[in-house]
């Protein structure tokens, strides 16, 4: 990656002094013999995939429920009914118009729900909102099949509270984002940086509902996010 700090080059030059050594310059990446992390799952198909993506659900307490294009307001109807939701929160993305979800979003507002896409120009009023919500929903842009991760890549219309703030998590996960590990996730992004594409400002991986090990390695769930996760895997391809 590069970058244009005023003050790149004093540090550096200061670093390579304190180590003793001339600075460099042109370092080139080298070909390691043994590389592992592309072994994993390297053959399974996407049915093998999405197989080990729900048996690592059950471990990570997300609820994994799968659908098509077609009944896929009927799936997330389901489930919004079952956390007994009447506030949503969900990203300004096009994705939700090309899955048809548009609406879906209308008639739930029409029923008195309150529902809101992140405004750009309005970031407190989105977290403020987030805050109190029932449910924050988005996309995967890319699926850990090995982790039960979704990669959620942030910009102006995906703030980092949707998926952090509300109550519940809901990922609406393509069936064709679904990689075997973090490997191919920063790929991707090494790829972006080197094609001189725009980076996300802000890059999550959210594997379930927040949790934490710390105390004795016992598992204690929703202890500083949602306390609820659902993966809606949609087979669009």
């Amino acid at each position: 990656m590069t970058t244009k700090g005023t003050n790149q080059e004093t540090f550096l030059n200061e670093i390579a002094k304190n180590l003793g050594r001339p600075r460099k310059k042109d370092v080139v990446r080298p070909t390691w013999k043994k590389r592992p992390q592309w072994d994993v799952s390297t053959d399974a198909s996407q049915d093998e995939l999405v197989a080990q993506l729900k048996d690592r659900c059950l471990a990570i307490h997300t609820q994994v429920e799968e659908t098509t294009l077609d009944t896929l307001s009927t799936t997330l109807d389901k489930v919004l009914n079952d956390y007994e939701a009447s506030s949503i929160i969900h990203w300004q993305d096009p994705r939700f118009t090309e899955y048809g979800l548009d609406s879906y979003f209308a008639l739930h507002k029409e029923k008195g729900h309150h529902v809101r896409a992140w405004e750009t120009q309005d970031e407190q009023g989105n977290i403020t909102f987030a805050e109190h919500a029932d449910v924050g929903i988005t996309f995967s842009d890319m699926t850990l099949a090995e982790s039960g991760t979704v990669t959620l890549l942030h910009d102006s219309g995906k703030g980092r509270s949707v998926s952090f703030l509300p109550k519940s998590f809901i990922a609406i996960i393509p069936k064709s984002s679904l990689v075997p590990r973090i490997s191919q996730a920063t790929r991707m992004l090494h790829q972006k940086v080197e094609a001189g594409e725009a980076i996300p400002s802000c890059v999550n991986f959210v594997s379930g509902p927040s949790n934490s090990a710390d105390i004795e390695m016992n598992l204690v769930v929703g202890v500083h996010g949602p306390v609820r996760a659902c993966y809606i895997l949609v087979e669009d391809k």
